[in-house]
């Protein structure tokens, strides 16, 4: 059963005139964002632990939806890099999907999603993470838990991440991200801190996020995220 109904006809009710992501195929503009195929394979992904190997220190617990491939990789690139942002309604569901599981049996909680700097941003057609975290906590509310958002951090230039490697991607994240004035650990008011990002890959950024957020006195309970690259993690 899905931890919060999830609603699958979501990810076949898009619009994407430029093509279905999930199918490399060229298409005419279709009612199905993802082709039968796709749609299927995202149904089929459940929730699980995942964690980096190694991982780096003071990375909280982490699940994700699934690999980082196939049908979930093509609609994240769809969503990130091509500034598709019909797909963030579905993607969020996916994301409270993990969120459940993550959590466990409904209880109040706080969704903090990894902060974008200005130009990363930029480059992606807005603030992707924010986006997810607000049909995130729709979805959740929709299924009666009692959710809220925060922002406390805000992240500070740095290098793209996908041109580092495991120790780049570390000395980057330790100093990526600030507290915001005023922000602190009243917060988070006894609810359970979920921290989300999109894509876990080797723990950098979450764990980097966790310190800080520690530093505001908000202690993360979780993160979750909607993939984990297969080299780290065993599905």
């Amino acid at each position: 059963m899905r931890a919060v109904g999830g609603h699958w006809a979501d990810l076949t009710e898009l619009v994407l005139p430029r093509g279905r992501a999930g199918s490399r195929r060229p298409g005419s503009a279709s009612r199905r964002g993802f082709c039968p195929a796709g749609a299927d394979a995202l149904g089929a992904l459940r929730p699980a632990p995942a964690r980096p190997t190694p991982a780096p220190p003071d990375l909280p617990p982490c699940h994700a939806l699934g690999p980082y491939a196939g049908p979930l990789r093509e609609a994240l690139l769809t969503y990130k890099e091509r500034g598709r942002h019909g797909l963030a309604g579905p993607l969020g569901a996916l994301l409270a999907e993990v969120v459940a599981d993550a959590v466990g049996p409904a209880r109040p909680v706080l969704l903090v999603p990894v902060p974008d700097t200005a130009a990363a941003a930029r480059s992606r057609y807005g603030d992707h993470l924010g986006r997810l975290a607000r049909h995130a906590a729709r979805r959740l509310r929709g299924a009666g838990w009692d959710v809220r958002t925060a922002r406390p951090l805000r992240a500070l230039p740095r290098p793209d991440s996908v041109a580092l490697d495991s120790a780049g991607r570390a000395a980057a994240a330790a100093s990526a991200f600030r507290g915001r004035a005023g922000q602190g650990g009243r917060e988070a008011g006894g609810r359970s801190v979920v921290v989300l990002d999109d894509i876990l890959t080797t723990g950098a950024t979450l764990a980097a996020v966790a310190r800080t957020l520690r530093g505001l006195g908000i202690t993360p309970n979780v993160a979750a995220v909607l993939a984990a690259t297969q080299k780290r993690r065993h599905w």
